[in-house]
């Protein structure tokens, strides 16, 4: 499976090889094993879901709660040469109906989806009419008790256990706590969902705490001595 999952991210994707448990949770996932990923903003918490996607039978369903995050990713895949496409509501009626007909028709490998129509009674028939490769839940903190009131239809996405028992899901997040992790594996993956924590550490950012005495004119300064 290694070689496979290395071929699909040198042709697909450019590079040559993994960071930090990226090849871990890739392997993981791909194999149609249950996880919940924790990786700071910039670690690769994409290709954790996107290689999977690539390499399992049938479609996997994308649910991110971002309409210009879930556009551009599309965008970048189809570049790529992937089958991507997403449902939102920056889509025309007609529009909707040729990507829904496209999902039915097997075309794609990658449909990304808000949490709002995910939920909706048509939607949910439609995934039990096709393939199903897996389920990447993005930005799953909003699952928990304090991102609740964020979109609280992440409260509700325990529907994808209960009715697709045998589709694996991914929960991906770079901002929680135990606290939170535990209440995640809880409410979406009940008793069965390897967690992956990596470092935090970002060795390309890094604080530095001065004294204000005039903000405008240190910001001015900042700007212009570092970052002409």
């Amino acid at each position: 499976m290694m070689s496979r999952v290395l071929t699909t991210l040198k042709e697909v994707f450019g590079y040559s090889s993994f960071r930090g448990q990226q090849a871990e949770i890739i392997t993981h996932v791909t194999s149609g094993h249950d996880c919940v990923v924790l990786m700071p903003t910039g670690g690769g918490k994409s290709l954790c879901y996107q290689i999977p996607a690539l390499m399992r039978n049938g479609v996997a369903i994308i649910i991110s709660p971002l309409i210009g995050l879930m556009q551009n990713q599309v965008v970048t895949l189809c570049k790529r040469g992937a089958r991507a496409a997403y449902l939102n509501s920056s889509l025309s009626q007609l529009e909707t109906s040729n990507i829904e007909h496209n999902l039915l028709a097997g075309t794609y490998d990658l449909l990304y989806v808000a949490p709002e129509r995910l939920l909706t009674p048509r939607f949910l028939h439609l995934m039990q009419r096709i393939q199903l490769a897996l389920f990447a839940i993005d930005e799953v903190h909003c699952v928990s008790q304090w991102g609740h009131d964020f979109r609280p239809e992440y409260m509700q996405l325990s529907i994808l256990h209960e009715r697709f028992p045998n589709v694996p899901p991914i929960a991906l997040t770079a901002t929680a706590d135990p606290i939170t992790c535990a209440e995640i594996i809880q409410r979406l993956h009940p008793g069965h969902a390897r967690l992956f924590v990596s470092s935090f550490d970002r060795p390309n950012v890094h604080y530095r705490i001065i004294e204000k005495t005039n903000g405008r004119a240190q910001l001015l300064k900042f700007i212009c001595t570092e970052h002409a």
